[in-house]
């Protein structure tokens, strides 16, 4: 008998593999750079170890990443709204990468005065040369909470009436928007400029909004510890970077003897800064 946790792992890899999302073709894993030696190794290691089949070919980069998106998106809803002991809350995730174009994180606290800024910058263009894209939130995946009604919060005390707390987001009779408990960024591989794209989002986030700030994570495939800690190395954006399968990436990573890459990948995660996608659902609990 395997965890809750353990057993949607399993299922998110069997949902990468039969989607040939994670395949292996002429001998080179899907999110490996063929270019690369040590990333063609671990890749393939790891997509050995995961049950990947072979493809005539891999997908096409965006294809991929809205898939992985897609199985992201399922194992966090599969397993976060489960947490009630830790996390009490009513709880959506929704993979809204395929609707950026609707400004979805607009449409939620702590974001909505946003959906004003963009309609000022719609009539009057010239702001758009003086913003930039600093407002510009474009999520994967979104964890929201909705708001809670009065008889839920006092269902074990008298804690709120009409004369208190009237601002407050999480109360239902203030505001029916859902609240942004959590923005995950998901990245199939760190090619050229995605890390630093990543990290520009997290500001954003950080900056624009108008309340706490929700959780910021990014899912990621890659498997050459150099190019992940472009992303996970330092503080002050992204809270943590979860790996897609780490414990095989470790192991991976060991089997090449490359005594940089393995220095490397120990700093990441000693430093608390790279973790098992299994960690997410219990690090949004916090």
């Amino acid at each position: 008998m395997i965890s809750l946790i353990s057993g949607e792992r399993r299922s998110f890899y069997q949902r990468l593999v039969r989607d040939h999302t994670l395949s292996v073709s002429g001998g080179v894993a899907s999110n490996a750079d063929a270019s690369q030696r040590t990333s063609r190794a671990i890749a393939l290691n790891i997509a050995e170890r995961l049950g990947a089949g072979t493809a005539e070919r891999k997908l096409d980069g965006q294809r991929a990443g809205k898939q992985f998106e897609g199985a992201v998106a399922g194992f966090i809803g599969a397993t976060f709204p489960h947490l009630g002991t830790l996390r009490p809350g009513t709880w959506e995730v929704m993979n809204v990468g395929g609707s950026r174009g609707t400004y979805q994180i607009a449409k939620y606290e702590p974001y909505t005065h946003l959906d004003d800024l963009a309609n000022a910058i719609d009539a009057d263009p010239t702001l758009q040369s003086v913003l930039g894209n600093s407002y510009d939130i474009s999520p994967d995946v979104l964890v929201l909470r909705h708001p809670e009604s009065d008889d839920e919060i006092n269902a074990h005390d008298y804690l709120v009436d009409d004369g208190s707390a009237r601002h407050a987001v999480i109360r239902a009779s203030n505001q029916p928007r859902p609240i942004v408990h959590a923005i995950v960024s998901c990245k199939w591989t760190l090619r050229s400029d995605r890390a630093q794209n990543a990290r520009s989002e997290a500001l954003n986030i950080i900056r624009n909004r108008k309340g706490r700030t929700p959780h910021i994570a990014v899912v990621t495939a890659e498997p050459t510890p150099s190019r992940l800690a472009s992303l996970a190395l330092g503080t002050g954006d992204v809270d943590t970077v979860y790996h897609f399968a780490l414990p095989e990436l470790v192991d991976a990573v060991h089997e090449t003897e490359n005594d940089e890459a393995i220095s490397m990948l120990h700093i990441l995660v000693d430093g608390k800064r790279l973790r098992d996608i299994s960690d997410l659902p219990l690090d949004l609990a916090v």
